[in-house]
């Protein structure tokens, strides 16, 4: 049986290492950590992010979070644009050239994973989902609190 304290070791081994690829992507691309979180939001949101929603997922202040903006869209990594439903809202999109970029870094990642999850069935597979997910909610949960 596997005890607590050896999933918590092993999820922090990850998140060091997920850290250090990265940071490693960082460096290559001349990017802050809070620049890379602000475009890993930007992309995973499942709608289209103001610069308000994230500056709330940021925890930034206004004027931080145009900061991190202005620097994003002057290295070509997003654009501002207007939303369709209410022109006056403007909203944060990921250039496809950013896109393209992250997959040529991330690429031998995803590969290295693809053969890593290879042997595990879907039922496995549907457990580790389970499994990360409550992860996920329990550290959000932490944050919150903390």
């Amino acid at each position: 049986m596997v005890d607590n304290s050896t999933l918590v070791r092993l999820l922090r081994q990850l998140t060091v290492e997920t850290d250090r690829i990265v940071e490693l992507f960082g460096e290559r691309q001349g990017m802050h950590r809070t620049d890379l979180n602000a475009l890993a939001l930007i992309m995973d949101a499942p709608e289209a992010l103001s610069p308000g929603r994230l500056a709330e997922a940021m925890h930034l202040s206004a004027s931080a979070t145009t900061s991190v903006i202005d620097r994003l869209e002057a290295a070509g990594h997003i654009r501002r644009t207007r939303s369709d439903q209410d022109r006056r809202r403007i909203e944060l999109e990921v250039r496809t050239e950013a896109r393209e970029s992250g997959r040529g870094h991330f690429g031998p990642l995803d590969a290295a994973f693809t053969k890593a999850w290879a042997d595990f069935t879907d039922d496995e597979r549907a457990v580790a989902a389970r499994f990360l997910t409550a992860s996920i909610e329990a550290m959000v949960s932490a944050r919150r609190t903390a």
